[in-house]
C-alpha cells in the first residue's frame, strides 16, 4: 500500500478514537453556563489534542492508487480507476451509458 493510503487510514482511526473526548471539550468550551476559567481550560485541552484527530484533516483518497482528487465517495475510487473497473464489469450496477 502507498504511504498516503496508510496515513489516511491512521488518521481516520485517530478521529474515531478521539471523537468522544473532542466532543466533550468542545461542549464545555461553548457552554456559557460554566465559569470562564473552566471554559478556558476546556479550550486549551481542545487545542492540545493532536491535529490528526480533527475530522477536517481527513482527505478522501482512492483506495487503489492513493490519488486525492476526483474521488467518487460511494466507491472510494478515483475517476480513472472507477472507469477501468466499470468497463471490466467489477462494479455491480454500473454500465457504460449509450444513447
Amino acid at each position: 500500500m502507498k504511504s498516503r493510503i496508510l496515513r489516511n487510514i491512521k488518521a481516520r482511526k485517530s478521529i474515531v478514537d478521539k471523537e468522544l473526548e473532542r466532543t466533550i471539550w468542545r461542549y464545555m468550551s461553548r457552554n456559557t453556563t460554566l465559569e470562564p476559567q473552566i471554559r478556558m481550560q476546556a479550550q486549551l485541552a481542545l487545542n492540545r489534542t493532536p491535529r490528526e484527530a480533527s475530522p477536517t484533516a481527513i482527505k478522501n483518497r482512492c483506495l487503489i492508487t492513493g490519488r486525492g482528487r476526483g474521488i467518487f465517495n460511494e466507491w472510494k475510487m478515483c475517476r480513472f480507476q472507477f472507469r477501468l473497473h466499470a468497463l471490466n464489469g467489477d462494479l455491480p450496477g454500473v454500465d457504460k451509458a449509450s444513447w
